[in-house]
């Protein structure tokens, strides 16, 4: 996962195959909603108080790549601010919701990648191999689009395998934050909210892993973005202290 940067608009958005046919009511909100969305975050970002932290064995620094990327779909908002401006592919579903989100990531330098566990899955997995040998970090809002909230779906590891690429996780924990009533509890931070990334450890999945295998490295990732997540939840207060001393966030 690349360092953030201020130079969103300088990777252009590359032309996916998994778009719906909107009514007109609905392109015009999705215009609207991608505005206000982008905005939001560009104007709140630069206000949140970061921190990042790393499991031993995790990546070096938040510039590798190519890496597998996974986290939950609640902290997609600081997220998106934290990786912008880096060409992240990621995964987003092909649906209405889908569509609004990927329309803001790309805003903020993204690349959308259409498809879900139920929907154009092959050529989304397909899709981002192919950003993977381009030398890309690929992510996946693992709970998305509909949940269930926080369980791993198999896409990663499967994608590890056929890759030879490393699986990383990570979560944004906000100590201030509006939460939506929604199926993933999503976290919108208020101006000058503190925000703990942990960083898991890095999962290598071979090559010749068989079934079985895969579903052990899929407990293995379950149990790292848990264990990932229940961290900076539990010490996001503590940012800007000796241990989670503040990063750049502009």
């Amino acid at each position: 996962m690349p360092e953030a940067s201020t130079h969103e608009a300088a990777i252009p958005a590359e032309p996916d195959s998994g778009r719906r046919r909107f009514t007109l009511g609905q392109r015009i909100a999705l215009r609207i909603i991608s505005a206000l969305g982008y905005w939001f975050i560009r104007l709140i970002g630069p206000t949140l108080r970061l921190s990042v932290s790393f499991e031993d064995g995790a990546q070096q620094s938040l510039q590798d790549r190519p890496l597998i990327a996974s986290f939950w779909h609640s902290c997609i908002i600081p997220s998106a601010y934290i990786f912008r401006g880096q060409g992240i592919r990621v995964i987003t579903s092909a649906s209405y919701d889908g569509e609004y989100i990927a329309r803001i990531i790309q805003k903020l330098g993204f690349v959308a990648v259409r498809g879900s566990s139920s929907r154009n899955a092959v050529s989304a997995l397909l899709g981002l191999r192919r950003a993977l040998d381009e030398g890309w970090t690929v992510a996946f809002t693992l709970d998305g689009p509909r949940g269930p909230r926080q369980k791993v779906k198999p896409g990663p590891v499967a994608l590890g395998r056929a890759s030879g690429l490393a699986l990383t996780t990570f979560h944004a924990a906000v100590d201030k934050a509006w939460m939506l009533n929604s199926w993933d509890r999503l976290m919108i931070p208020q101006p000058f909210s503190r925000v703990l990334v942990r960083v898991g450890k890095l999962i290598r999945v071979p090559a010749d892993a068989s079934e079985e295998d895969l579903e052990r490295y899929t407990a293995e990732l379950q149990a790292t973005l848990d264990r990932v997540c229940e961290f900076s939840e539990a010490n996001v207060s503590r940012v800007g202290t000796d241990e989670f001393p503040l990063r750049k966030n502009s």
